[in-house]
């Protein structure tokens, strides 16, 4: 991994408590992939082992309801995708890359034996992906009640 993979990553709010050496094994961990403009990374309901940091790009959150694509938030650089990976759940959401994407991809067994080899760190991961699961929430009812109320929902980040 690139020194500027690392850089990256420490600008992530994700990662902004991780100890360097962490940060430094986190990045010997991922690996960077792309993904075309419209082209989904994951769907609604799929069983996925990889975890996501956007490192450029942005990405929309959308559910199928009664047939329709809705996008419910979107990520940009810095943000998370697939913390339902971490939890061996069926993803919530389709993610689709409004841009071209570029983004570091961890396996869960990778992640999982990061977490169980130094408590420090599975603490602090952990930690942060709670956080991110309490925004997205968040962000899913901030968009549900702007389309309740008949506002344009989806229209930015949430």
């Amino acid at each position: 991994m690139t020194t500027d993979t690392l850089t990256e990553l420490s600008q992530c709010s994700f990662f902004e408590e991780f100890l360097p050496r962490h940060m430094e094994k986190l990045t010997n961990l991922g690996s960077e992939v792309h993904f075309n403009k419209d082209e989904v990374i994951f769907r609604e309901n799929e069983d996925s082992k990889v975890f996501y940091v956007i490192l450029s790009g942005r990405i929309a959150l959308e559910a199928n309801v009664a047939g329709q694509t809705f996008c419910v938030q979107t990520l940009y650089a810095s943000d998370v995708i697939g913390w339902s990976t971490v939890l061996n759940r069926k993803k919530p959401f389709q993610a689709r890359a409004l841009d071209p994407v570029r983004v570091l991809a961890f396996e869960l067994a990778t992640i999982r034996d990061a977490c169980r080899s130094n408590p420090y760190f599975g603490c602090a991961f952990f930690e942060k992906l709670l956080t991110v699961m309490a925004e997205c929430l968040e962000g899913t009812r901030v968009h549900l009640v702007e389309a309740l109320a008949g506002g344009k929902a989806g229209a930015g980040r949430a």
